[in-house]
């Protein structure tokens, strides 16, 4: 009996110190919602001032688009729309899922960041974006990147 108190007590202090809150830094419900273009990529006009747009967990590119169950595919919209700084033709790889934090367009209450990596022909290292499907925010080009001609 008091290792079954002692383990419930442990669970209410461990789930007590989880936080609800999130930690995402740009999102923005009263961004306008995403169009697409004939080519199915996502029309984006605006390109990052912040370094931190995109390549830091806590400023994840927000591509919220109707619903959540097109995870893949408004991920490739938006990916599909860049090309490396000189233009170039970008390749991109999911690495892995990370990050949890809350969100209510999630049947569990939470969400999850997706890590991509991008490469490009003459490029010295891979770079890391984190793309979030769950939350809305301004569609911008990361700094470093162009738009796909």
């Amino acid at each position: 009996m008091k290792k079954i108190t002692l383990l419930i007590v442990l669970l209410i202090i461990v789930s007590s110190c989880v936080s609800t809150k999130s930690t995402l830094k740009n999102v923005d419900d009263n961004a306008p919602d995403l169009v697409l273009k004939r080519d199915n990529t996502f029309v984006i006009t605006q390109f990052a001032k912040d370094r931190k747009y995109g390549y830091d967990p806590d400023y994840p590119v927000n591509i919220f688009f109707q619903n959540t169950n097109s995870e893949t595919l408004n991920e490739t919209r938006f990916l599909n729309a860049l090309a490396g700084p000189s233009g170039e033709k970008i390749t991109y790889t999911k690495l892995e899922t990370c990050c949890p934090f809350p969100t209510k367009r999630s049947n569990m209450g939470a969400g999850f960041l997706n890590v991509y990596e991008l490469t490009w022909e003459g490029q010295k290292k891979p770079i890391k974006l984190y793309l979030n499907i769950y939350e809305k925010g301004i569609l911008m080009v990361p700094m470093g990147l162009r738009l796909k001609q």
